[in-house]
This record gives structure tokens, sequence and C-alpha cells, in this order.
């Protein structure tokens, strides 16, 4: 499927209806396809385990991204949602899961998880998404995968702040064909979770295998 015929269904909506496509959209009852994004394929490592514990807190997010429904925008100041698409958590679900997945495999901690192993983690991640969408060209024939995460790492002992930083990633995907566009969403979010895990790493001076 690609979003031309979708784009211009959404141009006839708006005339005749007046109706946003968020809302038009919301209201489809047909099943939708789910899918997943991966966690980096060549995770960062550390040099060893070390005894630390590190709890991924559920991002926060606009309300147009804490539903499991793909993210585009045929323009700057739209937003709407790929048809017949879903991911399968909601997307900061599905994000905290990859920065789970992504510090374990860093072989770093004795453990990660979404609440602490005992009364309390050593540190905990705190993020805030702003991107994870799809943004169409003018003429609908191709797209730009755009995702932006803000996150601190806190001390849970006197809640110090550690670090903080942005990250952001890109892809640019030549088809708007569904399938081109969830390996774009992966190629970004695997780039993104690389930095995050290494800055992870770097702030708790960590040392990485080379």
């Amino acid at each position: 499927m690609t979003l031309r015929p979708y784009l211009a269904a959404l141009c006839t909506v708006a005339l005749l209806s007046g109706c946003s496509a968020i809302s038009v959209l919301n209201g489809a009852t047909t099943p939708l396809d789910a899918y997943d994004l991966n966690a980096p394929a060549d995770p960062t490592l550390a040099r060893s385990t070390t005894g630390r514990q590190v709890v991924v807190e559920l991002p926060s997010s606009p309300g147009a991204l804490a539903t499991d429904r793909i993210l585009i925008r045929p323009h700057p100041l739209q937003a709407a949602y790929l048809p017949e698409a879903k991911w399968t958590e909601e997307t900061p679900t599905m994000l905290q899961t990859l920065m789970v997945r992504s510090l374990e495999d860093s072989n770093a901690f004795r453990f990660v998880g979404r609440r602490p192993l005992g009364a309390s983690g050593d540190y905990a991640l705190l993020s805030e998404l702003t991107d994870f969408q799809a943004e169409a060209t003018e003429d609908g024939k191709a797209a730009t995968i755009r995702l932006r995460m803000t996150a601190r790492l806190v001390r849970e002992d006197d809640a110090r702040v550690m670090s903080s930083r942005s990250f952001t990633s890109t892809a640019d995907v030549v088809s708007t064909e569904t399938l081109d566009l969830i390996e774009g969403f992966n190629t970004a979010n695997q780039a993104m979770l690389s930095e995050v895990t290494q800055w992870v790493l770097t702030s708790l001076n960590i040392g990485l295998k080379r």
C-alpha cells in the first residue's frame, strides 16, 4: 500500500465533512496488520557485567504518540495514522521494551527492567518521546522517518541527574509501501537505541568492548 491514494482520500474527507484524519481513522473497524521493531542488531557491549541494576521508565509522549497506531505526517502541520497497520504495542511501551532489550544485550548490568529488582534500582532511565513518525514528501511517493527522544539518567538513592541528552535519528524511505516504511522505522530506531545504550554505559563509566 502507498500513501498517495490515502493522502488523496484525506483531502476528500476534509473537504466534504471537515473531520480530522485522526478521528476518521480511529473510527475504522477494519482489522489492522501489526508490526514490531527490533533492538540493535549489533549491540553495544561492555567489557564485563557490573552489579548494578537499571530501571527503564515508560517514556512520556504527546497524545498523538500514546497509541499503537503508526503516525505519519502528510503535511508538517497535519497528523494522521497509517491505514491498515499498527504497532504491536503502544509506541511508548514498545520503545520501553526495546530500550530494556538493548541495555540487557550490552551485558553491563545485573538487572535491567521496568521495575527494580528489590527495594529500588541503582539508576532510572527517564525519557520523553517527541517524534516517532513518517513524514511524507510533497508528492507522497517517499518519506523520511524521524525520531527524537530526550533522556535523563538518574541515580535512585539521591535523585541526582547523572547525565541528560537528546537523541535524533532519521531514515529516508524511497517508497511509501507499508513494509518499506516499517523497515525505515526499524533502521532509524536501531541507530537511536545504539546511541542511547552507549551513552548510558559511558555516563556510568562502564568500559566498552572495541
